[in-house]
């Protein structure tokens, strides 16, 4: 007996430790009772909206080029000599006009060949007189004789007077040279224009041929616009000499918010695209574009300009603003009965930098177009339409709601 109940006692406390383990596993195992959520509310999107009608929308081409002279040119000696003189217009950015005296060579050489021409010259001319005088007496004489038949050309000294009449002709035209080497002693301005670069100075020797600087003409300049096939589509751009000039709008390109402007005329286009960027250059005529003859801002050689195109006009299109559209052609559509969000894909017929064209009949029909920035965008989604006003509200409550600090 004494037995029995110490092997019970020895076996009481496992037998227990399992039935204590039984009943917490069992308490343990029991999922909790699900706790009863309220229903979520749907998240409404606010945004700013534009309604957009149809309308016409005139196409504007945006190019740019440089502006550049028409007629530039390399101004030469046509005789030699030693500069005497260079004129204060013929310095690197001077204007002159046509028949200015550039620069004047040393002359003295070119007075003495006119000097020496002018005696030979009358010497051919007294000689020639003299013939003429022999020629009429030896008529007389022949008349005198009697005889009935016409006298020969030797008689009369014909040949004598052909020869003297011909070297008053040579001596002559050796005048004109000489007075015509003197002249270009002297040289002048083909046209009126500016000075882009001076080459020589006082005293230098020149030559037949050597450059004394570059000039280019001042009556109008041109501008080469490069415009791509797209665009040339929407242009009716002049291809006879015949043809309207195309107006066209320049604006200065190194300083995009100068308010001058310059109007330009699209006068005629090349005959052959650029190879590596299959444009097509378009040539602008910009009249006085130094304010000569007006009191517009003048332009320089060589300054970028942005040149702006009127095409054609689009009739019947929605003018999308170009904000308002995402991942390159979706837009978002607030549908005015159910004021719910509807996504859609367009394709532009053209676009600008400021604005993308539709030609999609009925698209804002019954719907407006949203124009904020949305990172939660899902279809048919509720949308509260918000004033430009508390826009501005809410963003100027965030800038002034202070930032917590961490303690």
């Amino acid at each position: 007996m004494s037995s029995f109940l110490s092997k019970a006692v020895r076996a009481a406390p496992p037998i227990l430790f399992l039935v204590i383990g039984a009943l917490a596993y069992t308490q343990l195992s029991k999922e909790p009772p699900e706790e009863k959520r309220p229903p979520a509310t749907p998240r409404v999107i606010k945004t700013t909206v534009a309604d957009i009608p149809l309308q016409d929308y005139q196409i504007t081409v945006m190019t740019r080029g440089i502006v550049r002279p028409h007629n530039e040119v390399t101004l030469t000696a046509d005789v030699a000599g030693k500069v005497a003189e260079i004129n204060p217009l013929f310095e690197d950015g001077a204007f002159f006009s046509k028949n200015d005296i550039l620069i004047e060579l040393d002359d003295a050489d070119y007075k003495t060949s006119v000097l020496a021409a002018e005696a030979q010259v009358a010497r051919a001319s007294a000689t020639f007189a003299q013939e003429q005088a022999r020629a009429k007496q030896a008529r007389l004489n022949w008349d005198d004789l009697g005889y009935n038949e016409e006298p020969n050309d030797l008689v009369l000294r014909l040949p004598q007077l052909r020869e003297t009449e011909a070297s008053v002709k040579a001596a002559m035209a050796q005048l004109e040279q000489a007075q015509r080497d003197l002249d270009r002693t002297r040289v002048r301005a083909p046209f009126n224009g500016r000075v882009r670069l001076r080459t020589v100075g006082i005293g230098q020797s020149v030559g037949n041929g050597t450059s004394l600087g570059t000039i280019f003409a001042t009556d109008y300049a041109e501008v080469r616009l490069p415009i791509s096939a797209h665009e040339l589509d929407q242009l009716n751009l002049p291809e006879e000499s015949t043809d309207p000039p195309v107006q066209v709008d320049l604006s200065n390109a190194v300083d995009e918010t100068s308010p001058h402007t310059w109007t330009a005329e699209i006068v005629r286009t090349e005959g052959t695209l650029d190879e590596q960027s299959l444009e097509l250059f378009a040539i602008a005529r910009i009249t006085d574009p130094f304010g000569r003859e007006s009191d517009k801002r003048p332009l320089r050689i060589g300054q970028p300009v942005i040149g702006a195109v009127k095409g054609h006009v689009l009739e019947q299109v929605y003018v999308i603003p170009r904000r308002a559209v995402r991942q390159v052609d979706r837009i978002y559509l607030v549908m005015k009965e159910e004021m719910t969000l509807d996504r859609q894909i367009i394709e532009p017929i053209w676009k600008d930098l400021d604005h993308f064209i539709v030609h999609s009949p009925g698209l804002f029909e019954n719907a407006f177009l949203a124009t904020s920035s949305m990172r939660y965008t899902p279809d048919e989604a509720r949308v509260e339409i918000l004033s430009q006003e508390k826009v501005a509200e809410e963003s100027e409550q965030t800038k002034e709601t202070p930032k917590k600090t961490e303690t």
